[in-house]
């Protein structure tokens, strides 16, 4: 039996441990957790709208880097559209019923507290799926098969991708209990609405953590959308700082 849930996984940074951007020494792994008829019924129409009414077709990828820089199709809006474009999208995501997982990774601390790290996207595919499953316990359905839906990296990038995640589905976790999840990766060009979403939250996230004091929308947004855990706590569950 499959479960009720789609997990969509997008990441920002890179998991490079010798080249790190000082102005952004973070890597972001993102999980959306979302039911199915959530996704079908709500995200992916109110999407595919925006898109029509906004470009007059829905084959632009929304990403957040295009969007930030004006590159591509957002290059040709002008501030009126383009602010109304941001709007809804923001109302889009606040209404959406999405539960988010994040590990945030400071890849400097990293370095400096282990001789031989860890790969960053090994480690945060760990830790979100050890959350993702905690989550999928709460709400009954940690012993269905779940997928996950990964971005495509690179053919070598998503065979270590692919490896990484059947070790911990296999009981390299917390737990030390099989996960029954099945990974899905999927092209960018694909259009995936879940992996767009994901792809949105991933930076305002790692910005939150990196310049906690500086004005975040977006995350602001995002706040009540964390698994909280048994425990009701953000950090640690929905929230997973490793430095």
């Amino acid at each position: 039996m499959h479960s009720d849930y789609l997990v969509f996984v997008d990441e920002s940074g890179d998991h490079s441990l010798t080249s790190i951007d000082d102005a952004y020494p973070l890597f972001v792994l993102c999980f959306c957790i979302i039911k199915k008829s959530d996704y079908v019924n709500t995200l992916v129409p109110r999407i595919k709208t925006l898109k029509i009414e906004t470009f007059g077709h829905d084959c632009v990828v929304l990403h957040e880097a295009d969007i930030r820089r004006k590159r591509g199709a957002f290059s040709m809006l002008s501030k009126e559209p383009r602010e109304a474009f941001l709007e809804t999208l923001t109302t889009i995501i606040e209404d959406l019923p999405m539960t988010v997982v994040a590990v945030v990774i400071d890849k400097r601390k990293l370095n400096e507290k282990y001789s031989t790290p860890s790969n960053p996207y090994h480690l945060g595919t760990q830790y979100g799926l050890e959350r993702v499953w905690e989550f999928l316990k709460m709400k009954g359905q940690h012993e269905t098969k779940t997928h996950v839906v990964c971005e495509a990296r690179g053919a070598k990038e998503d065979d270590d991708l692919e490896l990484a995640f059947r070790r911990v589905c296999d009981g390299d976790n917390r737990t030390r209990k099989p996960y029954p999840f099945e990974i899905v990766i999927n092209d960018k060009k694909a259009n995936t609405e879940g992996l767009q979403i994901c792809d949105l939250m991933a930076r305002p996230i790692g910005l939150s953590v990196l310049r906690p004091e500086q004005g975040n929308r977006a995350f602001a947004v995002l706040r009540g959308k964390f698994f909280s855990g048994a425990s009701g706590a953000i950090e640690g569950n929905g929230l997973k700082i490793v430095s």
